[in-house]
């Protein structure tokens, strides 16, 4: 099941109706339900959830999407998109999960952690 793993505690979040625009670097857990535009670079997981909207190019270590991100995606461990997920633009991870109903529509490269990615 996407999400359901312990020790995901939220360090942070972005509630929905709330809009960000700029720059996000994350450690730990972060939660997005609204708007995003920008870019987004840490550790750790982020996910995206089912009302956000994210305009963004993403480099994290696991991303859970329920919402809908356009952008360029590149995870150290894995992305995750559920049923309710949409994800437009180009994806580099070494694991990629996407659950039926769920749309991916762009390039995608699975890689080994250590193996340099070019999208």
């Amino acid at each position: 099941m996407i999400g359901k793993k312990k020790g995901n505690d939220v360090k942070a979040f972005l509630g929905a109706g709330a809009e960000f625009e700029g720059k996000l670097v994350l450690s730990g857990s972060v939660r997005i339900d609204g708007n995003f535009k920008g870019e987004i670079t840490g550790t750790g997981t982020l996910v995206i959830g089912e009302c956000a909207t994210v305009q963004a190019d993403i480099s994290i270590d696991n991303l859970l999407v329920f919402g809908d991100i356009q952008g360029s995606v590149a995870t150290k461990n894995r992305v995750e998109i559920s049923s309710s997920g949409r994800l437009s633009g180009a994806v580099a991870t070494p694991v990629l999960i996407v659950e039926e109903g769920a749309v991916l529509d762009g390039k995608c490269r699975m890689k080994k952690v250590d193996e340099e990615s070019e999208l």
